[in-house]
């Protein structure tokens, strides 16, 4: 048990790199190929799974996320054989959950019927807008139509699903996005992730927005759509968990609960990321990002991971205090001293927290440390003056 009284996490995420097309605001390790081997690809992707087990045997997996790139794209019978091989690899939880994104354009009856048959049982859905100028702006695929159709199907072959939204987008009134969140909600399952648009250096989006194609919200707009959220998702029963997750009671993402946590996971694929405790030492591992790069490092030495990075004890602390105060629940400063090794306010400056509870921005309960509404809007500012 952890200090919450918690059977403690272990995840397996498995990375899916290709797309059918790049969207303009994504930076993540996303590729689009003519045309991509399956069966090599489901090959290499049990290699690694060997290899991780290999190292942490006798551990439980309690969630398996396949994530990307656009993992719907992915053949049943691949999904299928990861799922087997990380139930023969490792023990795992009889509530295990195993969540696969989706695109609206990649939907369809079969395969959502053939995914759950494979061992899924949650859908993430990319939905992003409910409105089809939106979805064109942010260069998707699917129109408002596909994107309900989409919501049906997951609703049919699964009993929990979830979809995204991304809001603070250019002309965006709160008009517009109380009705679009009001109008989701008609649709929505007991799950909503809503993001804010935010422009990341090297994607299209960037240099558009520096010639001044766009404007997005300022910093008085966007808070006060965040507001707004809150306020219509905790009436619904719906209430934050975490900066950008929305759940009823007991539908919070397990897997990503894995991550803010600060537990274990393992990362397979090209740039995949894990966290691993291994003797003792909290390992950083990453796979090589380039996917042709990664099945080739695969074939040679059965991974396709960078040397693993050992996280020091004060990076430990960083790293569970970045992650812990995204959530509703915090982070508690016994488990800061056990990722120290030594008492939180030694490597924490106290003044520096008090300073931050007595401008409402942190409140400090039953020895955990909570980011108030404020402080989650500016959290970013929050952690830099911490750390």
């Amino acid at each position: 048990m952890d200090e919450n009284g918690k059977t403690p996490l272990f995840g397996v995420y498995v990375h899916w790199p290709f797309c059918a097309s790049k969207c303009p605001y994504c930076d993540f390790n996303s590729h689009v190929r003519e045309a991509v081997d399956h069966q090599a690809w489901r090959i290499s992707m049990l290699s690694e799974i060997d290899y991780y087990a290999s190292l942490t045997p006798g551990r439980t997996v309690s969630s398996i996320f396949f994530g990307g790139g656009t993992p719907s794209l992915m053949e049943p019978e691949t999904v299928e054989a990861i799922i087997d091989c990380v139930q023969k690899c490792w023990h795992i939880s009889n509530d295990c959950e195993i969540t696969l994104e989706a695109n609206p354009t990649s939907v369809e009856a079969g395969k959502f019927k053939a995914f759950r048959q494979a061992g899924v049982n949650r859908v993430s859905l990319g939905v992003q807008a409910l409105n089809d100028d939106e979805l064109k702006f942010l260069g998707r695929k699917h129109n408002v139509s596909e994107a309900l159709k989409a919501i049906e199907i997951a609703r049919e072959n699964f009993d929990r699903f979830s979809f995204d939204l991304i809001y603070a987008r250019p002309n965006q009134s709160i008009k517009d996005w109380q009705e679009e969140l009001e109008n989701a909600l008609k649709f929505s399952a007991e799950h909503l992730s809503l993001y804010q648009l935010t422009i990341e250096q090297g994607t299209p989006f960037y240099m558009q927005h520096k010639r001044g194609e766009f404007k997005v919200p300022d910093n008085d707009l966007a808070g006060e759509l965040y507001e707004v959220t809150q306020a219509i998702l905790n009436d619904a029963g719906m209430p934050a968990y975490e900066v950008s997750n929305h759940a009823a009671a007991g539908q919070e993402s397990r897997h990503n609960m894995t991550y803010w946590r600060y537990e274990d996971y393992v990362g397979v694929g090209p740039g995949a990321h894990g966290r691993l405790t291994l003797d003792g030492k909290k390992q950083a591992t990453r796979g090589h990002r380039a996917p042709e790069i990664w099945r080739e490092r695969v074939i040679e030495c059965g991974h396709g991971s960078h040397e693993f990075e050992e996280i020091s004890c004060e990076q430990r602390v960083t790293e569970s205090l970045m992650m812990g105060l995204r959530l509703r629940d915090g982070v508690s400063l016994a488990r800061l001293s056990d990722e120290a090794g030594k008492p939180w306010d030694e490597y924490l400056d106290g003044a520096k927290v008090k300073a931050l509870i007595d401008e409402g921005m942190l409140v400090l309960t039953e020895g955990r440390l909570h980011a108030t509404s404020a402080g989650l809007q500016r959290l970013n500012g929050v952690l830099r003056f911490l750390l």
